[in-house]
């Protein structure tokens, strides 16, 4: 029933063969996604809640919602001491929060960002909605426990919202240890990474082996791969979906630049290709949150946006795909 779902959804082939393993709230969400997207059929757009305008999904595995956008941070946060550029990143971590942003996503591979981040989050007194995401990073399955104390130092958080396996390295010991974390109240949320579009085989057995709360990994109109195997088994799962790399780190958006959106987009409120490009990923509905990552404040503004307003169903999914595939 879930894959048939998310395939008609997304315009792909439909199977019979099904699972019915996803918890009842997560059911009742997707049900409810699908039926605005057939009900919106004729216009090709989603619209949003009423009642509610910035754009949501429920955890899977508890029904705790969170903004469909929220923020990386490899490279851009990456900036050492220098107070110059710290002043900057606040601020643009002000505009996040000030739009409604949660979930902020790190890795002790990013540098200084982690450092960066705790800078930032004190000087703007840990704000209440924060989601605080980071990873788990090394070979040496005993040296986890220490990369993760030092995480919660570096942010200065008792404990992290959800810890991830960084890139698959070394899970199995990683995940141990995350589940006695978690046991011991220093997580809330277990998850492993992907990026680059690697490793689907390896991404796929352990979802389908392990109790996790999230996935992370690589999904934009371009790079659909995931589309086929593991965004419906998430949703058979039960398990939330981070995308990073959006924009396959800005050449996306290089690429599309010198060309116009098309006219329809603004039945989307798309006005620019970052936006386009987003509402293309979260429309999807296997995907919990987006994490594109900005060291602007107009960008930042620019990616909140997608929060509000109509998002494409997937007749409209599919003219955006034919429209970027033909430039």
């Amino acid at each position: 029933m879930y894959n048939h779902l998310v395939k008609l959804f997304i315009g792909g082939d439909m199977s019979e063969d099904s699972s019915e393993k996803t918890p009842g709230l997560n059911r009742r969400h997707f049900l409810s996604l699908c039926a605005a997207a057939v009900v919106s059929k004729a216009v090709g757009i989603v619209p949003a809640k009423a009642a509610d305008a910035r754009h949501t999904r429920p955890i899977p595995q508890s029904g705790e919602q969170i903004p469909v956008i929220g923020m990386g941070s490899y490279v851009t946060f990456n900036v050492g001491q220098d107070a110059r550029l710290l002043t900057g990143r606040t601020a643009v971590l002000r505009a996040f929060f000030e739009a409604g942003g949660g979930m902020i996503d790190s890795s002790p591979m990013y540098g200084s960002s982690e450092a960066v981040l705790g800078h930032c989050l004190r000087q703007l007194g840990h704000p209440a909605t924060l989601f605080s995401a980071t990873k788990v990073w090394t070979w040496l399955s005993g040296a986890g426990d220490g990369q993760m104390k030092e995480s919660r130092g570096l942010w200065e958080l008792p404990r992290f919202d959800l810890m991830q396996v960084h890139n698959l390295l070394s899970w199995e010991d990683h995940l141990a240890t995350i589940r006695r974390d978690r046991d011991t109240g220093l997580v809330r949320y277990i998850g492993v990474t992907t990026s680059h579009g690697r490793r689907h085989e390896e991404l796929a057995a352990v979802m389908q082996s392990e109790p996790l709360d999230f996935v992370q990994l690589t999904y934009n109109i371009v790079d659909r791969e995931v589309e086929e195997r593991l965004l419906p088994l998430a949703v058979d799962k039960g398990i939330a979906v981070i995308v990073n790399r959006p924009f396959q780190r800005g050449d996306l958006i290089e690429r599309l630049a010198p060309h116009p959106l098309p006219a329809w987009a603004e039945d989307l409120e798309c006005r620019t290709w970052a936006q386009f490009l987003l509402k293309f990923i979260v429309s999807h509905p296997a995907v919990t949150c987006a994490i594109p990552a900005t060291s602007r404040v107009d960008h930042m503004h620019e990616n909140m946006a997608v929060r509000q307003g109509p998002l494409p169903n997937a007749a409209m999914r599919r003219k955006m795909i034919d429209y970027v595939r033909a430039l």
